[in-house]
């Protein structure tokens, strides 16, 4: 598995990103999804990693928004035929190294309370619990974490 920085805009990192929105419109509806589209992707202050496999193929991407006060997990998914192999980890490992190389010393997230899989990740790895921050309101789809560094 390889991981690294890399634009999002490249056909099979689009078609990962297309298959996480599938996933998250089974799960959530619209009107909670924040999710980031392509062009605020490819943006100068978002680092934006893809896991690839063996045969170079992308099976798993994030992003971190890096703002003035915090920086932002966005757009984490790991395809289900890549899961189990501490994927996802190792991207939010090297997420976090590049942000914090960059001066943030505190993440935020918002994800959904059906993802059970992601808030044990989070947790895992120092992520707890928060209120709403940034333009977010308090929503019983939304739950809020933090890590600072």
């Amino acid at each position: 598995m390889h991981i690294a920085l890399e634009s999002p805009d490249q056909p099979d990192v689009i078609a990962l990103i297309t298959e996480l929105d599938a996933y998250q419109d089974s799960l959530y509806p619209p009107e909670a999804r924040y999710a980031l589209d392509l062009s605020v992707l490819i943006q100068p202050h978002v680092l934006f990693a893809v896991a690839r496999d063996a045969a170079g193929q992308a099976v798993g991407c994030g992003a971190i928004v890096l703002g003035p006060e915090f920086g932002e997990l966005k757009r984490m998914f790991v395809s289900p035929r890549a899961r189990g192999g501490g994927v996802a980890r190792r991207l939010l490992d090297l997420l976090e190294t590049e942000a914090a190389a960059r001066g943030c010393r505190n993440i935020t997230l918002e994800t959904g309370p059906y993802q059970p899989e992601a808030l044990g990740l989070y947790a895992a790895c120092g992520y707890q619990r928060c209120g709403p921050y940034g333009d977010y309101a308090d929503d019983p789809l939304s739950v809020f974490m933090q890590k600072s560094f």
